[in-house]
């Protein structure tokens, strides 16, 4: 094994921090010494031990000696003291002679010192390594660390001729069951998934991640006149799931029996169409050290999104049916732009084929025009 397959594993490990380490990173860390793995460690959740002390604990424990060992950690050491002492010290501390890591921390607290630390001890230090992987995994610490507002993504099921319901209305199921898994997967992972009160009144989803052992997001609703019913899934299970409604009414009466239900209440005002300022909630989450928000309404909520310039990444996943329909919706609704070099891009794309379903993901780029 090279250092990439090295690499490799601690990034196996990292992943299982997804959605209990927000709003730090995932991380994980591989000692190596002679070619054989003698310990693995993990960020496991906010305010616990780092990869690299989690990997020395388990060293530790098993009574191995690290002395002289390489350590493969998925991001630069720290080398503050936040809910836990610095990383880069207790490398220098256990002797180890050789760091590799992939992604560098843009944290203005760590950016390049704790690399610099661990060579100034003489340790050798190699950056750089499956860097593209170990950025992907952190795309939304790597954005909320400089930006200080929520990653977003808008994620949506289509078929192949772009609708996500049928002329009726009916949606369930447009992807198969290995599609709804991964999107299971993401639900665990970010902090947030966000609905319009469209989709509750259409569907009355509980929002909930699925998967055994899994993190379920805070659920936030845009609903500009409290219209989400007082019997709906997300708000009979708030006391169990955290729920916030954003709402633009000031209809105090009705919003205390939310309230009572155990949904918090958020006050926005309007945007120039009527709804509920997607913008307003995006900065009052940011606020709350919210780093990562899933979209999953429909088009009314997806073009607002767009419109407001806060989604960073989509997420679609296209089934191979065709549903026709002149009125059967699709994706992304609102007024649309108004000629084609005004179009939303979708950047560093990729394509990857999930059971009979396809998923392209990428970044979003927002040009001068798109209104």
């Amino acid at each position: 094994m090279d250092d990439r397959d090295f690499m490799s594993v601690a990034l196996r490990h990292a992943k299982l921090g997804a959605g209990k380490v927000n709003p730090n990173p995932m991380v994980g860390a591989v000692i190596v010494r002679d070619g054989r793995i003698i310990a693995t460690g993990h960020h496991d959740y906010f305010g616990g031990w780092h990869a690299e002390r989690s990997a020395l604990e388990a060293a530790k424990r098993d009574h191995v000696d690290v002395r002289g060992a390489t350590i493969y950690v998925t991001l630069e050491p720290c080398s503050h003291t936040g809910k836990q002492p610095p990383c880069s010290q207790a490398l220098i501390n256990a002797g180890l002679v050789r760091v590799v890591i992939g992604s560098s921390d843009p944290n203005p607290l760590v950016a390049g010192k704790g690399v610099r630390q661990l060579r100034e001890a003489g340790i050798e230090v190699v950056e750089g390594v499956l860097r593209s992987e170990c950025d992907a995994l952190n795309e939304i610490f790597l954005h909320y660390i400089t930006a200080h507002t929520p990653f977003v993504m808008l994620k949506y099921a289509m078929t192949l001729d772009g609708r996500i319901a049928t002329a009726a209305g009916l949606s369930q199921w447009i992807t198969g069951e290995a599609a709804r898994r991964r999107v299971h997967e993401d639900r665990g992972r970010f902090a947030v998934i966000m609905v319009g009160v469209g989709t509750v009144l259409a569907d009355n989803p509980q929002l909930t991640c699925r998967l055994e052992g899994g993190h379920d997001p805070i659920r936030v609703v845009l609903d500009t006149d409290l219209r989400t019913p007082l019997n709906a899934k997300l708000v009979t299970t708030a006391n169990e799931t955290p729920t916030i409604l954003a709402t633009a009414s000031d209809d105090e009466a009705k919003a205390n029996r939310y309230r009572d239900a155990g949904c918090e209440i958020l006050h926005v005002t309007k945007d120039e169409h009527g709804h509920a300022d997607i913008a307003q909630v995006m900065a009052a989450l940011g606020e709350r050290s919210v780093d990562s928000v899933m979209i999953e309404g429909g088009g009314t909520l997806a073009w607002s999104a767009l419109e407001a310039r806060v989604v960073d990444k989509v997420s679609a996943y296209i089934a191979p049916k065709l549903f026709g329909g002149a009125h059967a919706p699709g994706p992304v609704g609102g007024d649309g732009v108004a000629a084609p070099d005004g179009a939303f891009r979708v950047e560093n794309r990729s394509l990857t084929t999930v059971g009979d379903d396809i998923v392209i993901e990428g970044s979003v780029a927002y040009v001068h025009g798109n209104r």
